[in-house]
């Protein structure tokens, strides 16, 4: 059985047996127009069901290739920098096989070549240097390592950078480390 009533026989002609059904209070249960109806009903939640599946199949082979592709995107996100960097680590490699018969002029040279090969790469994925000398101090983007008096540079100025910092698209990766001038003690004296 399929879950449908079952359809009653089609008037042979014989009112006689329906008649006397009616008497006995068995009519038939549903009439034929409502099987027909009921089937084809039955048919369109059958068509829904199958679309659902589909619907829900499709859906999760979505999920999987999305998280698929976020971790591919995680183990592979630095693919093509380091690809770029790979020039200047065989630049590096190329002075320190030179290193013997070359000149301290030449390895200097091509320590400079090497390290504006370096930043170009830098700046080609937005990472910035942040090289502050003489700027006021910025504690957002400076590591203040120490403080001392200066005459050259207005308090509260960076006399010194020990270490670059660097930003990456604007967001910090690394606070410059300076030093930074003091107020003159003479001065705090005459105001």
């Amino acid at each position: 059985m399929n879950g449908q009533p079952d359809r009653p026989a089609e008037n042979d002609g014989n009112d006689e047996k329906q008649a006397a059904a009616e008497d006995t209070g068995k009519a038939d249960p549903v009439p034929a127009a409502d099987v027909v109806d009921a089937a084809a009903w039955q048919q369109k939640a059958d068509e829904n069901w199958q679309k659902y599946l589909r619907t829900a199949a499709e859906l999760e082979n979505v999920r999987k290739r999305a998280a698929r592709d976020v971790e591919h995107a995680h183990k592979f996100a630095l693919e093509r920098f380091a690809g770029e960097l790979l020039a200047v680590l065989d630049s590096l490699e190329a002075c320190q096989a030179a290193g013997e018969e070359a000149g301290a002029s030449t390895l200097f040279e091509g320590n400079e070549a090497t390290l504006k090969q370096l930043l170009a790469v830098l700046e080609r994925f937005g990472i910035e240097e942040l090289d502050p000398q003489g700027e006021p101090f910025d504690p957002a983007l400076h590591e203040a390592m120490t403080v001392q008096p200066s005459e050259t540079v207005e308090p509260g100025s960076v006399i010194t950078v020990f270490q670059k910092g660097y930003a990456l698209n604007g967001r910090l990766l690394r606070p410059a480390r300076v030093v930074v001038a003091a107020e003159q003690e003479g001065s705090a004296d005459a105001g």
